[in-house]
């Protein structure tokens, strides 16, 4: 959501990618050459697989897998391309190895459970993963053990585990200054998010629900990036960004970029900015209140050049009283 509201030209990294090109060949086996041999190499995922909210690529090519793939890529007998996936027998995986094993086009079967395995406090242990867990392993223990495999997804858990408590506290920390009517701005002096309605955004960690939060029982904010406070920011870019991190980093055997650069070290470094961004608002508040000053948001959260581009200001406009899924309610709506 926090893509699609946004103005065509601020999303080309975005719908370039999840448009028809999901569905082409062309995408993997490269127009007007489509040689198998191309469509092996590591390097073709990475022109969508890398960046902010998806960094696959960036924990694969430093990693120690991805270290030994650049090293030896070039070297036939290290890396054979023009065999088959299901006949390969490279000196280390490449993304193609693991996740089409065999040969398939299903990418997603030897995946992760992305959101639940990773963005979410979820019991990772629970039977509804098991299949998908014992399919991972069972690729690693081409190369490992079933134990060593077994570790590190563990290990996996354990640093998601540790993020949701960092995400969670400061989710609580925005909710708590919101709550108590400090939140600069507060949803009524916002810009409609993208499906035109004004309720607070973070949705994610715990649905916020009910009046206290500007909309009906049961009506929830949609999460989003753009015109909202700094705090809400950090706590979207703490959960779609550090946490995003941390999981791929572990998936991928880049402990390195787990921890350090844009890893849990980070993810402690914007649960500090949360912090202190609210201590200054309760400050500002309690001097506003000692000195009778009244503050009013400033216009530019409600309007501007960019805020008319985006979906729920249009809406407001267009059709007054609606939202995109008054507009929309069809299953699949959002797919057209």
């Amino acid at each position: 959501a926090w893509s699609i509201e946004r103005p065509p030209g601020d999303t080309a990294g975005c719908t370039f990618c999840h448009t028809s090109s999901e569905e082409r060949c062309s995408t993997c086996h490269q127009r007007h050459q489509f040689d198998p041999a191309v469509a092996r190499h590591s390097e073709q995922c990475k022109a969508c697989h890398w960046g902010k909210d998806h960094r696959d690529w960036e924990a694969y090519d430093i990693s120690i897998h991805g270290v030994v793939y650049q090293v030896n890529k070039w070297n036939p007998t290290q890396f054979d391309f023009s065999k088959k996936l299901s006949d390969a027998d490279y000196v280390g995986p490449t993304c193609q190895y693991c996740h089409l094993r065999g040969g398939h086009h299903n990418v997603q079967r030897l995946s992760t459970v992305y959101t639940s395995m990773g963005m979410s406090n979820a019991d990772r242990g629970a039977p509804l993963w098991k299949e998908k867990r014992d399919t991972w392993v069972s690729v690693c223990d081409d190369c490992h053990s079933p134990r060593f495999a077994r570790e590190n997804l563990q290990a996996m858990d354990e640093a998601c585990k540790d993020a949701g408590l960092k995400y969670t506290e400061t989710f609580k920390v925005a909710e708590n200054l919101m709550l108590d009517g400090m939140g600069e701005p507060m949803p009524k002096d916002l810009a409609p998010d993208w499906n035109g309605q004004h309720i607070w955004s973070l949705k994610i960690g715990a649905y916020h629900d009910g009046p206290k939060y500007g909309g009906a029982q049961g009506e929830s904010g949609e999460f989003r990036m753009s015109n909202c406070s700094d705090i809400e920011r950090i706590c979207f870019e703490s959960v779609g960004y550090w946490t995003t991190y941390i999981m791929k980093g572990m998936a991928h055997g880049s402990w390195n970029d787990a921890t350090y650069c844009d890893g849990s070290f980070g993810m402690d470094r914007w649960l500090v900015k949360a912090k202190a961004a609210s201590e200054q608002a309760r400050r500002f508040t309690a001097l506003e209140k000692k000195t009778g000053i009244n503050w009013v948001p400033s216009e530019f959260w409600r309007k501007g050049d960019y805020l008319e581009q985006l979906t729920g200001t249009r809406i407001v406009k267009e059709f007054p009283g609606k939202t995109i899924f008054d507009l929309c309610p069809e299953p699949g709506w959002l797919d057209t």
